[in-house]
């Protein structure tokens, strides 16, 4: 009798399974945990039992001290190293890691890989980056917030993409392909931006050191080495680098990702010869013990055979599929609430129409700059293209529907809540004055990025329902 239990509890579990990898292979799946986190973080920096503990705990130092009994010996590695930096400046290497090995991908052989494919696109990512900062600029023009021009300029893949998988067919195949398209191009553009714009002083002695390293790994790639660890263990060097150096770390992630091989160690043929080779053993092997499988000699070969596929697959496909669960399920999560619980002390916050004449409006720049640059930059640029005939407009599309994807555009949300944490600073600048235009920044993310899924819902809705009536 205590089988029968045992079996249902066993199928439920595996039920539960079930229901999980088919929920975490739904599009739509991240934007559902992100918005969570969002709403946990905001809940956890308000909340009078839970504000204190959720700052302090951020701020936690997060670091190896070394030191000495008589004082010889005072080392700290890495220096200053916090929680919420070990979360912006490492887990987020891993999810810039991942994003270069999409945006290599798509380069290669996806909707990036030809000039015909690439260039509408890449022209309305160009156009969604600059009216946008455009817009930031002519509200803070002169005031300390005017450094933060770069929030705006960002799309959240993850939470565009989502929102138009669950609108389904009433968007034309093309333009999801050409969302998709112009977000990695997007996601390219505003990694540029944090390299140039948002890095400390640098030091150039550091900096050539982690060129060099590059350099090594780019000619052990020409060299035709294939194995991962050749890659990995030079990444962190580089990581230490740029992070001394004065370039934002999370560039290391980037500039390895762009250097993994798309050659499998092993081509077709190779395969095709060890794979029949190892087919045959495994087949003949049985014979020892019919009865058994896999029984000793049989382990072997089916050992053999795993390697073998392993090694025929390239190592940037195999590193992607192996850390996208990890990144869209783990560190993007922690990074929500990490950035995005902003303690509310009045309702200044929420007027995005504020201005101030020090301090500007980020607010005003942040939240017109997604609602209105992304959407007016992405199809002024498109239009532009297509007229010039450089471009061509996608299959099945119209521009009302073009424009209303753009405005999808506007969810800033991840890309603009990490330039916001990394805006605003400088050796002239009070940190509480910093502390106080990013809290505002990321309130005005939230809020753009939330209006700009609702409108581009909306508009998509209304112009397909204007479309079949017709």
């Amino acid at each position: 009798m205590a089988l029968i239990p045992i079996y249902w509890w066993n199928k439920e579990v595996h039920n539960f399974r079930i229901s999980q990898d088919k929920f975490s292979k739904q599009p739509w799946a991240q934007g559902v945990i992100l918005l969570l986190c969002v709403a946990v973080a905001m809940l956890l920096a308000n909340l009078p039992f839970t504000r204190e503990a959720y700052h302090s705990f951020l701020h936690t130092e997060f670091t190896i001290h070394l030191a000495s009994p008589g004082g010889s010996i005072d080392w700290y590695f890495p220096r200053g190293m916090t929680v919420e930096k070990f979360i912006n400046d490492i887990l987020m290497v891993i999810f810039f890691f991942t994003v270069g090995l999409e945006i290599k991908r798509e380069v290669v052989c996806g909707e990036l890989s030809s000039f015909k494919k690439a260039i509408l696109p890449v022209i309305a990512a160009f156009g969604g980056v600059v009216m946008p900062a455009l817009i930031f600029t002519l509200v803070n023009h002169g005031t300390l917030a005017s450094s933060g021009w770069g929030i705006p300029t960002a799309t959240d893949i993850a939470f565009a993409v989502g929102i138009l998988s669950i609108l389904g067919d009433r968007v034309p195949i093309s333009l999801k392909v050409f969302l998709t398209a112009l977000a990695i191009a997007d996601d390219l553009i505003a990694i540029l931006v944090v390299a140039i714009f948002y890095g400390g002083n640098i030091n150039l002695l550091l900096l050539g050191v982690a060129l060099l390293v590059i350099a090594f790994v780019w000619l052990e790639k020409r060299l035709g080495e294939k194995r991962i660890a050749f890659y990995i263990i030079p990444a962190i060097i580089v990581w230490f680098l740029f992070y001394y150096s004065g370039i934002h770390a999370t560039m290391t992630g980037v500039a390895i990702a762009l250097l993994i091989p798309m050659e499998a160690r092993y081509n077709k043929a190779k395969f095709h010869r060890r794979a029949r080779i190892l087919y045959e053993g495994l087949m003949e092997s049985e014979a020892t013990s019919p009865d058994e499988f896999p029984n000793g000699p049989q382990r072997y070969y089916l050992r053999r055979l795993s390697g073998l596929t392993k090694r025929s697959i390239p190592p940037s496909y195999r590193l992607e599929h192996l850390l996208n669960p990890w990144v869209n399920f783990l560190i993007m999560p922690i990074f929500a609430l990490a950035n995005a619980g902003v303690e509310i002390t009045d309702l200044s916050y929420f007027n995005v129409f504020s201005m101030d004449a020090v301090l500007g409006s980020v607010g005003m720049g942040i939240f017109l700059g997604l609602v209105l640059g992304k959407p007016i930059g992405i199809t002024l640029a498109s239009w532009i293209a297509i007229k010039c005939k450089v471009g061509e407009m996608p299959a099945k599309a119209t521009w009302a529907m073009l424009f209303a994807v753009a405005c999808l555009g506007g969810i800033g949300f991840t890309m603009s809540i990490f330039v916001d944490t990394l805006s605003f600073a400088g050796p002239d600048v009070d940190p509480a004055v910093t502390a106080h235009l990013r809290d505002a920044g990321k309130i005005a993310v939230l809020l753009g990025s939330l209006c700009s899924g609702i409108i581009g819902s909306a508009l998509i809705s209304l112009v397909h329902r204007l479309q079949t009536r017709r």
